[in-house]
């Protein structure tokens, strides 16, 4: 039984398919419910209202001014001629089928234009129609849209613009969206209302409808051709979803019209020659009833019918374009005949020799083309402004945040700098690429406090304000601040001493004392010093403070302890001096400040002061002895003349002895000495035993010998000087003749040679002699006289 409901039902909607094709009946329209989303406060087109001017324009002034948007230019006025609509009802009609829209607040796909419907146009939009419009306009049909569309039932409520025009280009072209209450239950499967934009040659010739869909084999555009699987209501309607790529949507969440459904918008486009006269019409009716309207509706300034600038992939361009850094900006003309001539223009100056279709444009400012054709007084003309610009330097940077307990957001403001260095330039900071591409307003605005991510990549927009910009990434880096510190291996030294540092807390490290980046370092420590040292994280974070230690030096250990010198047999004191915290090791075992010694030789002393030690050597040197350099006697008068060294650099006292260093005396002169006698002269420094010593003879001798035999100065009598070693000495004349010799053996001369009395006269005698202990030579020399009596 339900099986048989489901046929019969299905019978019935085949049945009411062919009823109402083949026009039996006209359908019964329906009654719709308002919705809260119906109701809203702008939800609708404006259609028709008063608020805009060109509500009243007649449709000439529609053409003109909406949909050529050219009502300025006084060569437009012999190019559109003849418009006419149908049903001819005057602007002041509140129910004529046609005139001028709005898109308002709503999401319609054009801003303005003209809407031609087969009801009344008021009823398009507006506000909300709880049932169809099913307007009846008694009009019939027309033979033309007939024969463009070949119908296969009656159409009625014909509506129709058309007018004549002159294009001077090479084709013509305008936007539109067909939409039609025919989008209600399943009668996108049967229904179509008739839909064309013919165009033909005025002078003749047949129409070719403009209204069909781009991809070729596809059809016209109709409520049949363009549909989706299911209906408004959500059944499958069961005639499938032809070309539903091209089905705007069913009126639900966007109200906008009063009609159920409707295409996305179209281009309608025609080639044509330009300077000839064409004729456009545009037609629409109701298929088999007026129960459901349909309506067209043609965005203001889509229809071109003059000349268009293309890019070098044949977009069309917009009447001003933004290029950054003087980039050649290649312009054509879309109008390219051989019987038109071309004129270039720069700021309203014809540019010399730009007289093809196509231009290169190297600088910012206004190109105007003018195209002319035989017989027209009017070239066709395109403009285009560029406005020009300098895009900032821009790189791809980095940025580090070291995060503190404080401070856990980036500040991208310190990114700029490194991102462009060009003066004036403006950041907008993205996370999402799609955004700064599009250079929307989703951009960070806390630029100051960005809470971003370890790794994490912004996209900056970097622009000079206006339209010229450059995509750039920032990598965004963050680490935790570290913290240093550092230890040496010994906190007190001595002056030179080498210290060890360790630092820790980073990865890396900067001193301030030392170059490189090691965590150790080394050092000979002379003075009191301060060592710091900053940690670094793996990404290049610095601590916010720099570890810092101090290395005491304490005071350097001295001593007084010198080379000194002593005479053998006398005792000096070594002083290694006093210090604090000194204690002492002496070669010879002992530990005191001082110690006296007796001995020559070397003598070495390490103090320490608990964290120091240093040894010092001292030379106990011989001192050297005064000595004699003269002895000086006469009339029983020794004086003895003495060279002193210094000892330790000092001046030395000295005193003297002849006895042998018996008595002592601190004069140099002796008297009452005995002639003839050996004395034992000693030298000595006072208080010490460095003592020079000399054997002297007082050699007295008398200047006059008479060996007369009466007992004096009978002879020369050198016997004393026998007991010196190398004891020599000779008589001579004036002459020089040896007139005697003395020797051990023989150390008396009488006056004689060879027994015989010499002559009375001066003599000249020298002797030499050894002192047997000192071994000094001395040499005595002199006069005598003899005098011989017979």
């Amino acid at each position: 039984m339900k099986r048989y409901l489901l046929l019969f039902s299905f019978f019935i909607v085949s049945s009411s398919s062919l009823f109402y094709s083949q026009n039996i009946t006209p359908r019964k329209p329906q009654k719709e419910k308002a919705s809260a989303l119906t109701m809203k406060a702008g939800a609708f087109i404006d259609v028709n209202a008063p608020s805009y001017a060109p509500t009243a324009y007649t449709p000439l002034q529609l053409v003109k001014d909406v949909l050529i948007s050219s009502g300025t230019n006084s060569c437009v006025t012999p190019n559109v001629s003849n418009v006419q609509v149908s049903p001819n009802l005057p602007a002041s009609d509140a129910n004529r089928s046609w005139g001028y829209f709005h898109k308002g607040t709503t999401n319609f796909p054009f801003t303005d234009g003209i809407v031609l419907t087969t009801g009344y146009a008021n009823k398009a939009g507006n506000s909300y129609i709880s049932s169809t419009l099913g307007d009846d306009l008694s009009t019939g049909s027309d033979p033309d849209l007939v024969a463009a569309t070949n119908p296969t039932a009656t159409l009625n409520d014909a509506v129709i613009l058309e007018f004549d025009f002159v294009p001077t280009s090479s084709q013509v072209k305008f936007n539109y969206l067909f939409a039609s209450e025919e989008y209600t239950g399943s009668f996108p499967c049967s229904f179509s209302d008739a839909f064309a934009l013919l165009l033909k040659p005025t002078a003749g010739g047949p129409y070719v409808n403009m209204a069909v869909l781009p991809a070729p084999g596809t059809g016209p555009v109709s409520v049949t051709n363009i549909h989706p699987q299911n209906s408004f209501t959500g059944f499958d309607m069961g005639c499938g979803a032809p070309n539903v790529s091209f089905f705007g949507g069913y009126n639900t969440s966007n109200i906008e019209t009063n009609f159920n459904g409707r295409t996305v918008p179209l281009q309608a486009t025609a080639t044509v020659i330009p300077g000839q006269s064409y004729h456009f019409k545009m037609v629409l009716a109701d298929a088999i009833d007026s129960s459901y309207d349909s309506a067209v509706f043609l965005e203001g300034g889509s229809f071109n019918i003059g000349v268009e600038l293309l890019d070098p992939t044949g977009a069309t361009l917009p009447e001003e374009i933004n290029v950054c850094d003087n980039v050649p900006q290649v312009i054509t003309a879309s109008v390219s005949d051989p019987n038109m001539t071309y004129q270039w223009f720069f700021n309203g100056v014809a540019i010399q020799g730009a007289t093809t279709p196509t231009i290169t444009a190297t600088q910012p400012g206004n190109y105007e083309i003018q195209v002319s054709f035989p017989g027209n007084p009017c070239p066709g003309k395109a403009n285009i402004k560029i406005n020009g610009g300098t895009t900032p330097a821009a790189v791809d940077a980095t940025l580090l945040l070291c995060t503190t307990t404080d401070v856990t957001w980036f500040d991208l403001t310190d990114a700029m700098p490194s991102i462009s260095t060009t003066s004036g330039a403006v950041f907008h900071f993205y996370e999402d690429q799609a955004d700064a591409i599009a250079q929307n307003g989703d951009y960070i605005q806390d630029i100051l406090h960005y809470n971003g991510n370890d790794g994490q990549i912004l996209y900056v927009v970097v622009s000079n304000g206006g339209f010229c910009s450059k995509m750039i990434e920032l990598k965004l880096l963050k680490e935790a601040t570290p913290t240093a510190h550092v230890v040496a291996s010994k906190l007190k030294v001595c002056p030179g001493e080498v210290v060890d540092f360790t630092a820790t807390g980073g990865t890396t490290y900067q001193w301030g004392n030392f170059p490189g980046t090691g965590n150790t370092q080394s050092a000979a420590v002379y003075n009191t010093t301060t060592f710091t040292v900053y940690a670094l994280g793996p990404k290049g974070c610095k601590s916010l403070q720099p570890a810092t230690i101090t290395v005491e030096v304490v005071p350097e250990l001295t001593s007084p302890l010198a080379d000194v010198e002593m005479c053998v047999g006398d005792r000096v004191t070594l002083d290694a001096g006093a210090g604090p915290n000194y204690s002492y090791q002496w070669s010879t075992g002992e530990v005191t400040q001082t110690i006296n010694v007796d001995e020559l030789g070397i003598y070495t002393v390490t103090i320490k002061n608990g964290y120091c030690e240093k040894t010092f050597t001292a030379h106990v040197l011989a001192a050297a002895s005064p000595f004699v350099t003269n002895v000086d006697y006469s009339n029983n008068t020794l004086t003895i003349t003495a060279e002193v060294p210094m000892i330790n650099n000092i001046p030395q006292t000295v005193e003297y002895s002849v006895d042998g260093g018996i008595s002592w005396q601190p004069s140099n002169v002796f008297t009452n000495l005995q002639n003839n006698t050996t004395y034992h002269i000693q030298v000595r420094t006072v208080g010490t035993h460095c003592v020079g010593a000399l054997e002297f003879f007082t050699l007295h001798i008398s200047n006059i010998i008479t060996p007369n035999q009466d007992g004096v100065n009978d002879t020369l009598d050198l016997t004393a000087l026998g007991d010196f070693q190398n004891f020599t000495g000779s008589i001579y004349d004036r002459y020089g003749s040896e007139m005697f010799r003395f020797s051990k053996q023989n150390p008396i001369w009488n006056g004689t040679v060879g027994g015989k009395k010499l002559p009375t006269a001066t003599y000249w005698y020298k002797f030499n002699f050894q002192y047997p202990k000192s071994k000094v030579n001395m040499s005595q020399s002199g006069w005598i006289m003899l005098k011989n009596r017979e």
